[in-house]
């Protein structure tokens, strides 16, 4: 199901897409950083605790998930969730 709208993040991961997704457009409008992280539509919420970071502006326009998180197979859903103040390394690959 099509959505256009926009979604409150907060610490915890929060679905951005409402149905299995392969092309997705987002931007960061709020003035934190986050992390957003893909997966599998039969994959619950992530347990990660980091992301691919995306500063306030940043997003994507049209972009496959499947080139975003080549390392999750199968990948049609997106989340996010705001920055804590550690630090790690995301890594996706296939």
């Amino acid at each position: 199901m099509p959505q256009n709208t926009t979604i409150p993040i907060e610490a915890a991961w929060e679905l951005l897409t409402n149905a299995n997704v392969t092309e997705i457009t987002f931007q960061n409008n709020g003035n934190r950083p986050i992390y957003v992280i893909g997966t599998n539509g039969d994959t619950p919420a992530p347990t990660a605790d980091f992301g691919v970071l995306y500063k306030p502006g940043e997003g994507e326009l049209k972009a496959a998930l499947g080139e975003l998180f080549p390392g999750v197979s199968g990948v049609n859903r997106l989340w996010a969730k705001r920055v804590k103040l550690n630090s790690s390394v995301f890594v996706s690959h296939a």
